[in-house]
Order: C-alpha cells, then structure tokens, then sequence
C-alpha cells in the first residue's frame, strides 16, 4: 500500500522547519523545542485522526463465519441487520456472527443480491453500534481511505490508502460484475470481504470486495482493491431489508443465458417475454457489441450492460448461426431482485 504518499508531505514540512532554524541567528533551545513540536503536530493529527477512525468503526465491523469459511459484515442498523457479501454467505442460512468484543452471536439470512454482491444478515440480542454511512457520490480520487475487516481470519485488522479511481465496473470471474465500484489502495484480502472501507471521518465509503489479480505473477495485485459504493449498499439492504429481496436493482437486463466463444457471447438460452425475446435475439446468435462497446466474452458483457441504465434502447450486433451478421434494437429491462 501506498504510505509513503500519507507521509512524505509531513516529511517536507519538518525538513523545512529544520532548515529555517540553521538561518535563524542564535535560536534559543526553548524555540528550537517548540519548532520541533510545531514540525510534529501534522502527523500527530493524521495518527490521531486514524486512530480515532478505527476506534469509532471498528466496534461495527464483525466476523461472519460458516462451514465453508469467514469474511466480514458491517453493523446496518440498530435492529440487528448487517450488511456484507453474497459470496461470503453464498450457500448457507445459518452463521456464526463474532463481534469485535468476541462476543458470537448466530446470524440467519435475511435476503442476497448476487448481481451487486450483497447480503444481509440478522442477529438478535447483540446489542450491536450501527456504522454511520456517507454519500459516495461526493468521493473524489485522493481521499484518504482505511479498511477495516478480517483478511486471514486476523480480526478486526486495520489498513489505509487513498480513493485510487472511481466508477470501475469490474467483472467478479463469477459471471457477476461489480458495477461503479471505487478503485482503493487500501490493502484487500480475504476476509477483508463484507467489511468496511470507511473516509477520514469514521463514515463507511463501501464495502471492500475485490482484489485485483496480476497473471504474471499468478496472485492478488498489490495496491488494488475495489469495493461497492456505499450509496449503492444503503440502497439495496434497505430493500432486502423491507421486502425481503431486491425490487428495483438499477442495473440494465438483457434476460438471456451466455457462453464465450472466440468471436463473442454465444446465447444458449433466452428468457421468454425478457428484453432479448421481444427483440428477436435467438439460442445461437453471438454478441458482438452492445450500443457500440465490443462485447469480446460474457464479462465484457457484463461490464458494458453494469454501465447502462433499464429503460435505455441500444442496438446489439450479432452474428447469426447462418454466418449472417445483424444489428437488433433491444430496449433494456429491470434486472429481477433475488430472494433470500
């Protein structure tokens, strides 16, 4: 992680300090001691901001654990709901739920979004602190941002970066996307899932998600992580919370099954009455383009439709089984909420 950038400015302001007082003529002890002090307090500040930070979250930051393993959620609300990945509780109902005091509670779902990664999850009788939420549309790259979760199992671990990059849509190699996510610094790794990236002022920014991977050297590419916006998050577990599942998700659907190919996204199947059906889109055409994006694999896919709103017409280049190329205009529709 990057935190050098955090410290180098306060380095400069104490070697301009220092180099002030070698011109300055008989500087007495007294105002060298309070030069230095002076020189100091910037980073005093900064180390007392973070840990204030972690002070005031991390008593809203748990453990969530099942047969097949652990990640982090993040306390939603003073009702005992909690806020984290689907694939953190992908396949099970029933959880085990570890405050940051050590206190296990058990945990039961209450409703997931795969398409944006999202879960929620009950406890009772926890007594547990709500984080308090920001509005991740104000972000801006250079923001100071500190994660807060349970990467390896070490509970309760604390890292810090910056806002590297905003509004990525990042395919989960699940066949799911991670739309408008923030790029961060930030170290992410696993367990680090469902937890809380959170802004200089305590308030939760998003929920760490993803680790970037480099292919040369077959792991997680350091420095880069993303996760969901917050204001994306207060709005999905509000309706899973309410309904019991998502009933307007925002996010554009074609309402087809696809394959990858070498030339495009082979259509094995087509939802009937979905966008794609009234369009005319059939089993067996490939999906070269959508409103003008190449659409190379069923990620790119999903990167292009994460990026489109409902309600939009766009035109889709196929290429038929006859070897016939066309062009189709679909009118995008409402992805369907997901259940518990």
């Amino acid at each position: 992680m990057n935190r050098n950038r955090l410290v180098l400015p306060l380095a400069a302001i104490s070697a301009t300090s220092l180099l002030v007082g070698f011109t300055t003529a008989k500087a007495t002890s007294s105002h060298s001691a309070s030069d230095a002090a002076t020189a100091a307090s910037p980073a005093t500040a900064l180390q007392n901001a973070f840990v204030s930070v972690y002070k005031r979250v991390g008593k809203s930051v748990v453990q969530i654990e099942d047969s097949s393993g652990l990640g982090s959620g993040i306390v939603f609300d003073n009702k005992g709901n909690i806020v984290t990945n689907y694939h953190v509780v992908s396949g099970s109902t029933s959880f085990t739920v570890t405050t940051a005091a050590g206190r296990q509670l058990k945990g039961t779902l209450v409703g997931t979004f795969p398409e944006d990664d999202l879960a929620v999850v009950h406890v009772t009788g926890g007594g547990l602190t709500p984080a308090a939420f920001a509005d991740s549309s104000k972000l801006e790259v250079g923001d100071i941002a500190m994660a807060i979760g349970n990467p390896l199992g070490l509970q309760s671990s604390f890292t810090e970066g910056v806002v590297s990059a905003l509004g990525r849509n990042e395919p989960e190699g699940n066949g799911y996307v991670l739309r408008n996510a923030i790029q961060t610094s930030a170290a992410i790794n696993p367990g680090n899932s469902g937890g809380a990236l959170v802004d200089i002022e305590g308030r939760v920014i998003g929920i760490p998600t993803l680790a970037a991977s480099d292919p040369q050297l077959g792991g997680a590419a350091a420095g880069i992580g993303f996760a969901i916006p917050s204001s994306d998050v207060v709005d999905i577990a509000k309706q899973i919370i309410q309904s019991g599942h998502v009933v307007n998700s925002h996010r554009a659907y074609l309402g087809i099954q696809v394959g990858d190919t070498s030339s495009g996204v082979y259509v094995g199947a087509v939802t009937a009455g979905g966008p794609a059906a009234k369009a005319g889109l059939i089993v067996g055409d490939v999906i070269t383009s959508v409103d003008g994006q190449a659409t190379g694999s069923s990620d790119a896919l999903g990167s292009v439709l994460a990026g489109l709103s409902p309600g939009k017409t766009v035109t889709i280049k196929v290429t038929h089984q006859s070897g016939t190329s066309g062009s189709l205009r679909v009118t995008l529709g409402e992805y369907p909420g997901a259940t518990g």
